[in-house]
């Protein structure tokens, strides 16, 4: 079974209809007030859209047309808010225990302790939240949230407040958790790596608008339009112009003065947006035979290249095309077997799988790095 949402709302804008994966990690990506926390409220009840449809698991938590709406204290659900949202004036364990009232009173503190353990800070059930650091304050809300043995887990930007390397430790956390549980669960974030280290299943927002939704790793290697591949970072993204060869079901993608072979599937003919992902330009050695079999290739020139960590971002300059820029990225080691230099020329291959083809997106030129 799975998750069934179709928001319709003004202030804040929400216009989207999907199905969540029952036993993933979903990520809402997008950016900071894209209405991705909208969606995760409306989901918990504690926002009403003008139109809504909820159903999880086959029953109807919130539908406009016949007026049902279950109260969000009714919904299995588990919430981790941004700021954690803990009672300030109660231990770890007594802010436990305030989703356990279902039990008798005198189970309640045994059972508390149990779910302290399960996220390793049960040695910590004595203290306030104000006695605690940011990554246990983050285990203690998703123990609270756990303690309901909710159907649905709901996580609104829970690592935002913690720094990188308690980040690193609480996402090996979830997914631990996740494992043992297998609770479907929807994550707001604003962070790709985030998303993509953690969540299964991807959905991108903009303006409160689905753009995409699919397995993380299809969504993330073939944005669907050119707001979906902004939102994902791609910086590579252009004007060409798709033309028929003369045979029927065969195109190629003309880029100034270059002719790029496309995948197949493309029939239609005009004006086109295009992209390509960084590490989709490929360098063409030259002490290597590629004989015929070198796909796409075209003639560069460096413009500058910097060395981020293990990656190397390279700019180039397409001949033919000197208002545009190019982006490549490679291993750092590669300058050890390969030296560039800003003005030297270069082949790269740009295969015809790689290509990403938009349409429907309001254009915006490509530039040169700032």
């Amino acid at each position: 079974m799975s998750l069934e949402l179709e928001l319709r709302n003004q202030g804040p804008d929400l216009d989207l209809c999907t199905t969540l994966p029952a036993g993933s990690i979903t990520a809402l990506l997008g950016p900071s007030g894209c209405g991705k926390t909208s969606i995760l409220r409306a989901i918990a009840g504690l926002l009403h859209p003008v139109r809504a449809t909820i159903r999880m698991h086959g029953e109807v938590w919130s539908d406009s047309d016949t007026r049902r709406f279950i109260p969000t204290r009714h919904r299995p659900i588990g919430f981790v808010p941004q700021q954690y949202g803990l009672f300030p004036h109660l231990t770890a364990l007594g802010n436990v225990m305030m989703s356990l009232r279902q039990l008798p009173a005198t189970q309640r503190p045994a059972r508390a302790q149990a779910f302290l353990d399960q996220v390793h800070i049960g040695e910590l059930a004595d203290r306030y939240p104000r006695a605690l650091s940011g990554g246990q304050r983050q285990r203690l809300a998703l123990a609270r949230a756990i303690a309901r043995e909710p159907q649905l887990l709901l996580l609104d930007e829970p690592f935002s407040a913690v720094d990188r390397t308690t980040k690193r430790l609480l996402y090996v956390e979830i997914k631990r958790l996740h494992e043992q549980l297998g609770l479907t669960t929807v994550l707001v974030t604003h962070d790709l790596d985030e998303a993509a280290q953690l969540a299964s299943h991807l959905c991108l927002i903009d303006r409160g608008r689905l753009l995409q939704a699919g397995p993380t790793r299809e969504v993330l290697a073939r944005p669907c339009c050119e707001s979906a591949a902004r939102l994902l970072d791609i910086p590579n993204i252009f004007e060409g112009r798709l033309a028929s060869t003369g045979v029927p079901g065969s195109q190629f993608l003309e880029w100034g003065p270059h002719r790029l072979k496309v995948d197949e599937r493309f029939t239609a003919v005009g004006p086109v947006r295009w992209g390509i992902q960084p590490g989709n330009v490929l360098m063409v050695r030259d002490d290597k035979p590629w004989g015929d079999h070198l796909e796409n290739p075209v003639a560069c020139r460096i413009v500058e290249h910097v060395e981020l960590g293990a990656d190397l971002l390279v700019w180039l300059t397409p001949d033919g095309l000197p208002e545009e820029t190019l982006q490549m990225r490679l291993p750092a080691r590669a300058l050890q077997r390969h030296p560039l230099q800003p003005g030297q020329k270069m082949t790269v291959c740009l295969r015809r799988n790689d290509l990403l083809l938009f349409r429907g997106d309001a254009p915006h030129a490509g530039r040169r790095p700032d």
